[in-house]
């Protein structure tokens, strides 16, 4: 996990317990997957008896930080930070601990010392410390100087150099912990603390994480996936997890859980005697669901994994809430018919073929034949009759599965 250090880093970590920082963005109300490096890496340094701290950009999230981006950040209001932020706090929970003690986690808001902090302060402070040559031979500036780079965005790294310089004077903190592209903004606060107080500060970089087949960590088709369940639900994020290649579920389980290096191993060495039965991603996926949400989240997500590819029954089904069912159902192809319709109909057949418009069986003939060849099932109750009556019990009194040989499902809505 790691990979840069600045010199003297690991003789101050072995001397004395030590703060050590990692900046997270709050410019939205979750973190996502990309955040959990540095989560993890505040986890294990809690874990070997230091003291971390988590700081929320809630200035710096109305800047822009050139490392990486393209483009810069939309100003966010005070209000809308300070809600970021406690829900930024409540997923960090599930992690670091923040009870009292000598390694209790602590939050701190950027914003909070930059409120009040006028620009020719600044300059006088901070700015007279920094040259423009030290400030322009840094990567993050260099990579963006043909695109073009905005003043904000150019005096970033003071506005985090000066971050580690208050957390240094205020709360104590030597070390600033973060991603390799962070590295140039770490330094410079290392810099600032040595010109400005004659004092001591360290650095240490996280390797950026990529995927096996060049594809980005943590993207999906849907975008970013989150640790809030109202915007990634349990159940796409386990399969997330579930669906890593093996390269990548054999290096994504050394970063992302805290399993002995002893119980990877012999996983690992388990999984290649029987790839095909993926225990190192089902591993994987257990452990870090549970740990961003909960052991009921995670057998739900495997209760619901189950039901498309597994021996599941209308009993599995029904105790699916709303939006895990339809999390798993994302794609299916979906037919609205009114409840009169789906009441008036005599027959299942007539149901999947007439009533549904076609979409399901182009007609009753199809309908009939593909029934009782066995071929067909509603809620997980295979259809014995094409002439019997279509009696189901609504799912949350507003949908029926309708699966069509192996592989074809069919959600009708009823409206």
């Amino acid at each position: 996990m790691v990979h840069n250090v600045m010199p003297g880093t690991e003789e101050q970590l072995q001397k004395e317990r030590t703060s050590g920082y990692i900046g997270f963005d709050p410019t939205a109300d979750s973190l996502h997957i990309g955040n959990l490096v540095q989560i993890m890496t505040l986890v294990h340094f809690q874990r070997c008896g230091h003291k971390p701290v988590a700081l929320v950009g809630g200035a710096t999230g109305m800047v822009g930080d050139p490392s990486g981006k393209s483009a810069e950040r939309n100003l966010l209001s005070e209000e809308v930070l300070r809600h970021n932020e406690a829900c930024v706090r409540s997923q960090l929970e599930k992690f670091l601990d923040f009870s009292p003690g000598p390694q209790q986690a602590e939050m701190v808001n950027n914003y909070d010392w930059f409120k009040d902090f006028t620009f020719l302060d600044f300059i006088r402070e901070v700015g007279k410390h920094i040259t423009i040559n030290y400030m322009m031979a840094k990567d993050s500036v260099q990579n963006r100087l043909e695109s073009g780079l905005s003043f904000t965005e150019f005096t970033y790294q003071l506005v985090q150099g000066y971050d580690f310089y208050w957390l240094y004077k205020n709360k104590g903190c030597r070390l600033q912990m973060g991603g390799s592209d962070q590295w140039g903004n770490i330094v410079t606060g290392t810099e600032l603390i040595r010109r400005k107080d004659g004092g001591e500060a360290f650095a240490l970089t996280t390797p950026l994480i990529k995927k096996a087949d060049g594809t980005k960590f943590g993207k999906t088709e849907q975008g970013n996936v989150w640790l809030d369940a109202r915007r990634t639900s349990p159940y796409h994020f386990y399969q997330y997890w579930l669906n890593a290649s093996d390269e990548d579920a054999a290096n994504f389980i050394r970063i992302f859980t805290e399993l002995p290096k002893e119980d990877i191993d012999a996983l690992i060495a388990s999984h290649l005697q029987a790839p095909h039965k993926r225990q190192l991603q089902q591993e994987l996926a257990r452990q870090i669901t549970v740990r961003v949400h909960s052991q009921s989240d995670y057998e739900t997500a495997l209760s619901a994994s189950q039901l498309l590819f597994g021996q599941s029954v209308t009993a599995d089904l029904e105790r699916l809430d709303e939006q895990t069912l339809l999390s798993v159902l994302d794609g299916v192809p979906m037919v609205t018919v009114s409840k009169d319709a789906i009441a008036g109909a005599a027959t299942v057949t007539d149901l999947l073929s007439e009533v549904t418009q076609g979409k399901i069986f182009s007609g009753k003939g199809e309908a009939r034949r593909m029934i009782q060849g066995g071929g067909v099932s509603v809620n997980k109750q295979r259809v014995e009759d094409p002439a019997q009556a279509p009696n189901y019990r609504l799912l949350h009194n507003r949908y029926l599965l309708v699966q069509k040989g192996k592989k074809n499902y069919y959600l009708i809505i009823a409206s």
